[in-house]
């Protein structure tokens, strides 16, 4: 089951954008040059314990395409949720689909191994 989150044109691109979808916050960025476009993860930086990772900086570290905590600054790769630094550490992600210019996420999470 897909939820309809926001229209395309809402989000900027290579800015993070908060959500509350089922009583939890995501963060959702668009990343145009990319086949997937739009990466949605949990919004809750497990490291800085705070519901900041929405107005983190989006970069590349060694060809991954990443999410700087503006807290602590460390990466999480926006396709797995993996923290580079910290392994251990990981946030959820949700898969996304675009359809007609609208943003839809699964309704079920999905965390990465």
């Amino acid at each position: 089951m897909m939820e309809r989150i926001c229209k395309l044109d809402d989000l900027m691109p290579l800015q993070g954008c908060g959500a509350l979808i089922g009583g939890e916050q995501v963060a959702l960025f668009f990343v145009p040059h990319t086949e997937q476009q739009v990466f949605a993860v949990q919004n809750w930086d497990p490291i800085g314990q705070a519901n900041v990772i929405s107005r983190g900086i989006v970069g590349d570290v060694k060809g991954e395409l990443c999410v700087a905590s503006p807290l602590y600054k460390q990466h999480f790769k926006l396709e797995t949720g993996e923290c580079v630094e910290k392994p251990e550490f990981q946030l959820k992600t949700w898969s996304v689909f675009i359809k007609e210019g609208e943003v839809y996420l699964a309704s079920s999470n999905v965390v990465a191994a």
